[in-house]
């Protein structure tokens, strides 16, 4: 495929400058496939990891989840650990969609959000309900007085190891996957599925043995202990435990923004934020062990319910900056010829995204919509490094990871440009007088 023609110079504002599609050969900094930063993901074997380190890891997983489960078992009985597991499953998918959702500009990747749940699910658990235990015996024979150990436990001792372990998820993403944790967004997204995980088990173990509750007592329907406890942690607060250990993703996620050099704000916004959260989950724990019922949803709707709509707004708020940085930097692209110039316009609209993966679906079928999102992903991927770079925080293969999201994107281009071009006109992100059906072969309405 020939190289298209040069539409102008393609010199950012600041920054390095953008490679001209029409003046060099192409790809010649490629770096060889095993080195390759930005892999086209193969979606036969999605589920396939050849690192060593990874299976591993996922054996410790799994002897945590068989332990935590065990543990689990053992208080609430089987009966009981049924009844909780079939109620804790419930919210699992809807938190999920949710926090897929906020990742639509540049999706993680699905297995570092599995990981993160099963770190919070099964090893965060894990240590929790054996830290929590040891805690809340130490505190009731130090200070004779069994009644307040647990009260004391849950507030002071269960925040730090909780929201502690999770973290360790989120670093291990921003030590180990720093090229997936970019921003804001992601960090959140981490966290939120870590948090949910934990919550998942944790949740097992509260609804188990408030069933076994019910069953000692006589107790069913409504008026049951089962029913009281799945009002209040699955419809009343499924997002308690991600609301805090949010702030730790955030925290992360601010110092993935930083530059290198800034070695002390790259620790200290990730303990910040820790600190925060365990204050949060402290607040949330306290009110509901000293304060009464009324006490705690007075906390419930006059801080929780604020700060949760205030950090949903800066997510939204964020993402909505993530698609900005998209429209300012792949013009320079544009004009250097390797993308048509509409695509930043489409690029930059999550309607135009999906139309776009849309339409080369109904047209050339299922592998060009896979094709299109491919494109998107490398094209988000390669405008959020030059923003990096222009911000003075280019990463030292900067050349190589530009030309190795160029070479991915070109190959794809055929298929992609297209269909985000018709997107961009049919969406009005481009003005253009019509028709503009059938541009390309891309009409979705074409007899």
């Amino acid at each position: 495929m020939l190289p298209p023609q040069r539409h102008g110079p393609a010199q950012p504002a600041q920054g390095p400058a953008v490679p001209d599609c029409a003046e060099q050969p192409l790809f010649e900094a490629v770096p060889e496939r095993s080195r390759w930063r930005y892999k086209p993901r193969r979606v036969a074997k999605l589920w396939q990891s050849k690192a060593i380190r990874a299976g591993i890891l996922i054996t410790v997983l799994a002897l945590c989840a068989l332990v935590i489960l065990a543990l689990v078992r053992e208080q609430t009985g089987t009966e009981g650990f049924l009844v909780g597991l079939g109620l804790a499953t419930l919210p699992v998918p809807l938190l999920v969609a949710a926090f897929r959702w906020l990742d639509r500009v540049e999706p993680g990747p699905w297995r570092n959000q599995i990981f993160a749940f099963a770190w919070g699910a099964f090893a965060a658990a894990l240590v929790a309900i054996l830290a929590n235990s040891f805690a809340v015996r130490w505190i009731a024979t130090a200070t004779a007085d069994p009644s307040s150990a647990d009260s004391l436990g849950a507030t002071v001792i269960a925040p730090v190891v909780e929201e502690s372990a999770k973290a360790v998820a989120i670093m291990l993403i921003f030590i180990f996957r720093r090229r997936d944790l970019t921003g804001i967004v992601d960090g959140v997204v981490v966290a939120c599925f870590t948090a949910t995980g934990f919550a998942f088990t944790e949740n097992i173990l509260y609804l188990g043995n408030a069933f076994g509750e019910d069953q000692q007592l006589g107790y069913s329907g409504l008026a049951s202990v089962t029913a009281a406890t799945f009002f209040v942690r699955i419809v009343m607060s499924p997002f308690a435990h991600p609301l805090f250990t949010v702030l730790t993703g955030i925290g992360f996620g601010i110092a993935a923004l930083a530059p290198r050099r800034k070695r002390i704000r790259r620790i200290a916004l990730p303990v910040l934020g820790l600190v925060l959260s365990m204050g949060m989950h402290a607040l949330w724990n306290g009110s509901a062990s000293y304060l009464g019922p009324l006490g705690f949803y007075a906390v419930y709707a006059m801080i929780m319910v604020p700060v949760f709509g205030l950090l949903t707004w800066l997510t939204i708020w964020t993402r909505q900056r993530e698609l900005r940085t998209i429209a300012a930097e792949l013009p320079a692209y544009a004009a250097a010829g390797w993308l048509a110039p509409a695509e930043p316009q489409a690029l930059s609209s999550m309607k135009a995204r999906t139309m776009a993966r849309d339409v080369a679906r109904r047209t050339h079928g299922p592998a060009a919509a896979h094709t299109v999102s491919e494109y998107q992903r490398f094209a988000t991927s390669l405008a959020f490094l030059r923003h990096r770079a222009d911000r003075g925080a280019a990463d030292p293969d900067f050349v190589a990871r530009e030309q190795e999201l160029l070479h991915h994107m070109w190959q794809r281009k055929a298929v992609a440009a297209p269909a985000l071009t018709y997107a961009a006109r049919a969406t009005g992100r481009v003005r253009v007088p019509p028709p503009y059906r059938d541009y390309e072969g891309y009409n979705p309405y074409r007899d």
